[in-house]
This record gives C-alpha cells, structure tokens and sequence, in this order.
C-alpha cells in the first residue's frame, strides 16, 4: 500500500512544520505507524513512532521535547508536528505502516512494510 507524506518544505532554525501521512486503502487503525528520517550522505534513523490507538509513543531523543506524533484514524491520517526546528533536522522525512498489526510501537525501520515516497525539510540556520 502506498503511503503519501506532505508538508515537508525550507524553514529558519526555530520554525514550525507539521507534516502529514494518509494511507488510503489500508486499514490505517489497526496499525502502528512511524517517522524516519534521511539525511544526506546518512542512514535512515528513527523520528517517532505511534501506536495503533495513539496512546503509545516513541521518539529518538534528538526530537523529544519538539517534536509531536498524532494520528486520526478516522481520517487515516497521521502528523507529525515539528517544532523549533534545528538545522540538523534536515532530511527526507518517510512515514511507515507497521509490518504487523497491534503491537507496540517499535524504532526499527524493519517492523514497517509499506513506506511513503518522502518529503523532504531543509532547516537553514
């Protein structure tokens, strides 16, 4: 299934994104979702990561007091706002459906199947 990621964009430092993920075709509530990112010329890492029914969550240490995850499983949508954002924010952003449904949220990029094609955010300083 093809996740769509938007809202990525070029930003100050200290700037505000939310960026967005839907999952059409996919029966989005049974499923914990995920943020990665991609910076140039490195892996991908974990951002954050929701459960399910949007009670659990986890993020990298590097975003845990700015960055926020939600999810709107009516609307199969899940965000994640951004804030104060840093240049070494910068990076393609991908969203993830877990590979399995229920469960905890996991920070391994292997427990998720299906990916969006990215958006990508450039934090200046």
């Amino acid at each position: 299934v093809q996740l769509q990621a938007s809202g990525g964009g070029m930003v100050q430092t200290g700037d505000s994104l939310r960026l967005s993920c839907t999952a059409p075709g996919r029966r989005f509530s049974a499923y914990n979702m995920g943020w990665f990112r991609q910076a140039p010329g490195k892996e991908r890492e974990f951002v954050a990561a929701i459960g399910w029914a949007g009670d659990r969550k986890r993020f990298a240490d590097s975003v845990r007091d700015r960055f926020i995850i939600a999810r709107d499983n009516a609307k199969s949508i899940v965000y994640l706002q951004m804030d104060r954002l840093k240049p070494e924010d910068t990076a393609v952003y991908y969203c993830a459906a877990a590979r399995d449904k229920y469960g905890p949220p996991t920070v391994a990029a292997g427990g998720y199947s299906d990916w969006g094609q990215g958006t990508l955010v450039t934090v200046s300083s």
